[in-house]
């Protein structure tokens, strides 16, 4: 929940303007099994929480409250609250909790769970099971539609995107994409999914309507072989102009224009590029590099990496609020 305006820039900016506030952004780092905790008006690590075993997923609870963290070899998530920054709880899961997406109005918080092919729900007021979605090998990816009726989940073994009706629970499609996808992400106007895969090298764009694959977006970088460019992480614009994909061992964020689907730049950044996060104003997006260890900084507008922050081993997930 945004509290007041996140005001972030160079250091140069900032010796002239003092932010109204400043922002905080979580990083899971998988193999220091630890979160980062990042100011986002300094850009320093402010604090290390120590978790559970192997943590990936992250993200805030809608109301601001709580940073769940999804810890695989623990089969679990914890609960961070975020003012002590300490956990105080934690939410069932099924076996290797991998991903994870709330419900618009923070009450439902759907899993997936690598080693047993299943969507996981959780009732977030009352911390208990709700039930499971069965889906294919090794679900992964996590989307929920702007108007809540649809779950996407995507299995990097069985390569498909599933679409899930939140209200029966069922799975109401299946669209083939290429070899291993590993996110989803909606436009904010429902027009479009984008689904990245890993091994295809690919970014699948689907119809969320007619359920079918529209265009398929594929990256070339002159040096690099094709196997070295595997998309993860996808963020879009809240005008859906302008796309963002972390292309991992190939230490690059591809720009990417949201109309024509045509790559319009390639940011480096650090390497093994995994996930990104929008600040709350949109202006600038942050990556996991999981070899480097960091965490680099992109300006939106500028198309630009203005900072790189050293975090965990590992670094995995992103999640950004204000403080």
């Amino acid at each position: 929940m945004l509290r007041c305006g996140l005001m972030v820039g160079s250091a140069v900016w900032l010796a002239f303007a003092a932010p109204a506030c400043a922002g905080k952004a979580y990083i899971s780092n998988e193999k220091a099994n630890t979160v980062s905790v990042i100011d986002t008006t300094s850009w320093t690590v402010t604090n290390t929480i120590k978790v559970g075993q192997r943590p990936r997923g992250i993200e805030l609870t809608k109301d601001g409250k709580f940073v769940l963290v999804a810890v695989g070899d623990d089969d679990t998530i914890q609960m961070i609250d975020t003012a002590s920054e300490k956990i105080v709880d934690t939410l069932p899961s099924g076996a290797d909790p991998e991903f994870f997406v709330q419900d618009a109005a923070g009450k439902i918080l759907y899993i997936a769970n690598e080693n047993d092919n299943t969507v996981t729900l959780v009732d977030l007021e009352k911390r208990t099971l709700l039930g499971d979605v069965q889906v294919g090998v090794e679900p992964e990816g996590m989307a929920i539609s702007p108007d809540g009726k649809i779950l996407i989940n995507t299995s990097e073994t069985t390569n498909m995107a599933h679409f899930i009706d939140t209200t029966t629970r069922q799975i109401v499609a299946n669209v083939l994409v290429d070899a291993r996808p590993r996110f989803a992400e909606f436009k904010r106007d429902n027009s479009e999914l984008w689904v990245s895969s890993e091994i295809g090298g690919t970014v699948s764009v689907i119809d969320p309507a007619t359920r079918t694959i529209i265009d398929k977006i594929k990256f070339n970088i002159p040096g690099l072989r094709s196997e070295a460019i595997q998309p993860v992480g996808i963020s879009i614009t809240s005008d859906g102009k302008t796309a963002f994909v972390a292309l991992g061992p190939a230490n690059r964020v591809a720009v990417i224009d949201g109309k024509s689907h045509q790559v319009v730049k390639y940011l480096l950044v650090g390497q093994r590029v995994w996930h990104m996060a929008f600040t709350p104003d949109g202006k600038y997006l942050l990556t996991t590099n999981g070899l480097t260890n960091d965490v680099s900084v992109i300006d939106v507008a500028a198309l630009k990496v203005i900072k790189s922050v050293q975090v965990g081993e590992l670094p995995w997930g992103v999640a950004i609020s204000p403080q």
